[in-house]
């Protein structure tokens, strides 16, 4: 994604952590709130763009859309002890087909700081404001 294309931030949110993004369209909201999960667990520029994860999935609105896609990114660096740092997504009603660029952990150069084991509905929300779009979310570590 081209630069000043979105942003992502975290907030705090007692023990969890909350994922916020905001950017130009949903997919790029979408991206941005991927590159924040990663960036609670590492600085999304330490990881190599090595491997291409497809993930697919579909839900009856956006907001559960943002949960199954962030869900199927946390069982996919479970399974393959990956980390991700570029995404790219694509929205068609209520299916994402997308992908996630990334390698595998190092624990010495990744230093991952926490393990997130899924997203909540804690904190969820996806509008469309001000010519843009945001999204927010808490992740259970």
């Amino acid at each position: 994604m081209p630069a000043g294309a979105g942003s992502w931030s975290h907030f705090s949110h007692e023990a969890d952590i909350g994922l916020a993004g905001s950017g130009p369209t949903l997919e790029a909201v979408f991206e941005q709130v991927a590159t924040a999960m990663t960036g609670a667990v590492t600085d999304p520029d330490l990881v190599q763009p090595l491997h291409r994860i497809a993930v697919h999935c579909e839900a009856p609105d956006v907001e559960m859309l943002l949960i199954e896609w962030l869900n199927a990114l946390v069982f996919e660096m479970a399974t393959q002890d990956m980390l991700f740092g570029r995404f790219e997504v694509r929205i068609e009603g209520n299916r994402l087909d997308g992908a996630a660029w990334g390698e595998r952990v190092s624990r010495e150069r990744h230093q991952p700081a926490v393990e997130i084991k899924g997203a909540t509905y804690t904190g969820l929300a996806v509008r469309q404001e001000n010519g843009g779009w945001t999204a927010r979310c808490v992740v259970d570590v």
